[in-house]
């Protein structure tokens, strides 16, 4: 089970924890900031949940979070473009 993103700024990346016990696991995606946008450099999903949904539940998350701030999102890496392709209700984010 996925808890809520979170936005871990030491460390410049929005996190996702999935599972439980031994079985956690991370999916994160890298950000750069801007003065009024956010530019997603990467997203990284373990290889064992890749496949079910972990990475859109964190940009989903993570633009939520970007939202929140007053923020704008610029897409660095592709699985973000694919995913505000698909996402029109998320196209006012994009800077």
């Amino acid at each position: 089970m996925a808890t809520a993103v979170r936005d871990n700024k030491d460390r410049s990346r929005f996190e996702l924890d999935v599972g439980q016990g031994t079985g956690h696991e991370l999916a994160f995606a890298n950000y750069r900031l801007t003065p009024t946008a956010v530019i997603i450099t990467h997203t990284e999903t373990p290889r064992a949940l890749r496949g079910r949904g972990i990475a859109s539940e964190l940009i989903k998350g993570a633009l939520e979070l970007i939202r929140h701030d007053g923020h704008k999102v610029i897409a660095g890496c592709g699985f973000v473009v694919d995913y505000l392709d698909k996402h029109p209700e998320d196209a006012d984010l994009v800077a």
